[in-house]
């Protein structure tokens, strides 16, 4: 009899990279030989786009460089301008995914897979995502988004756009903290789709929107929207959270936001999302989600011995940023689109299409018989 394969392909390489690693039992993220807990907070998102495109993190002249470009590649186009008004009631993740669809009508490279034109493509989307998101939050609201200040980054001018107000200085930072944290993971579900179709030799528009496709699930990208519903469900504040989570526990419900197919231990993310929640908490002076969360933590951890992940801190981060609770998974989006774009250059590089094997689970030996005879 052969070997069974592996659930959910767990442990099965599928592609090597130089982009990120894991070290699940150590709980460590490397991007591109970088530490995460060396990078975050040190390099701004900016600098890990060029990290994780380019290959390394760049000089000055590089990063100014690369600003200018992100700068010049924010405009999304006639095609999504004029498709705005048919999505606008959508669910978020459907609407922008089908703008990033569109995106590629109006990109002078779409048909080029070229190192280089790969390269302009994959600049342009992560300065158009941003741009899309805050389109989309302002037209279902009847606004339109304010100039961005050439002063501030992505991250700043994200919250710009979407608060109609210049964020603080550290409120900026805190916000970029979290883009670089999120910007890449290995072969998660939406990477993958994006290398899978990638392989075939399809182009980097089609690549990523299939990743919005897979990141939407609230098994992958949708997580963070499902924690911050859990917190907002629970009535009272944190006296009531014991209950609530033993409750949900002893029904067989899975709380969102806990545990890791790779990490097993904490996810080093978190470490530091916890950190920006307290912070923030102190700087809106609404500490209600941060104290609820540090409980639940507690209790999930002492009762089921499961660590926080990437979603659980990200929700509260977020919402005390000011982004509604149906844009957290957008947001990630925006991050994620450093990485997925920097995978599916990698897979043009060095080309082979990815056709797994499956495991045939169904009848065998079966013959025709003609339809009055069944």
């Amino acid at each position: 009899m052969a070997e069974k394969s592996p659930r959910g392909l767990a442990d099965v390489v599928a592609a090597s990279t130089s982009i990120s690693d894991i070290d699940g039992l150590e709980g460590r993220l490397i991007y591109r030989g970088y530490d995460i807990h060396d990078i975050a907070g040190r390099i701004s998102f900016e600098e890990c786009v060029h990290l994780l495109q380019r290959g390394n993190l760049p000089t000055q002249d590089q990063l100014n460089g690369l600003a200018a470009e992100l700068a010049d590649d924010r405009p999304i186009g006639r095609a999504v301008e004029s498709l705005l008004q048919y999505v606008v009631d959508s669910i978020p993740m459907d609407a922008l995914r089908t703008m990033v669809s569109a995106l590629a009508v109006d990109d002078p490279d779409t048909a080029d897979s070229s190192l280089e034109a790969n390269r302009r493509k994959a600049t342009r989307l992560v300065a158009q995502m941003p741009v899309l998101v805050a389109r989309f939050h302002a037209a279902r609201g009847g606004a339109t988004t304010p100039e961005p200040d050439p002063k501030l980054g992505i991250a700043g001018n994200f919250l710009l756009q979407i608060g109609g107000e210049p964020p603080s200085e550290r409120v900026a930072e805190i916000f970029d903290e979290c883009l670089v944290l999120h910007a890449d993971h290995t072969m998660n579900a939406s990477t993958f789709t994006a290398r899978v179709i990638a392989a075939t030799l399809s182009d980097m528009h089609s690549a990523i929107t299939g990743a919005m496709g897979a990141l939407r699930g609230p098994l992958h990208g949708g997580a963070n929207e499902a924690v911050m519903k859990t917190l907002a469900s629970i009535e009272g504040d944190v006296e009531n959270v014991d209950d609530f989570v033993r409750a949900e526990l002893d029904a067989g419900r899975k709380l969102m936001g806990f545990g890791h197919r790779v990490y097993k231990t904490e996810d080093p993310r978190a470490t530091h999302l916890r950190k920006m929640s307290e912070e923030l908490a102190g700087l809106t002076g609404d500490s209600r989600y941060y104290e609820m969360s540090r409980r639940m933590e507690q209790v999930v951890l002492d009762t089921k011995g499961l660590y926080p992940n990437v979603d659980f801190f990200a929700a509260s981060v977020y919402h005390a940023l000011g982004i509604p609770t149906d844009l957290f998974t957008p947001v990630f989006a925006i991050s994620r689109m450093s990485g997925w774009t920097a995978h599916v250059i990698e897979q043009h590089e060095d080309n082979r299409l990815i056709r797994p094997e499956s495991e045939y689970t169904g009848p065998r030996d079966r013959h025709w018989v003609p339809v009055d005879q069944r």
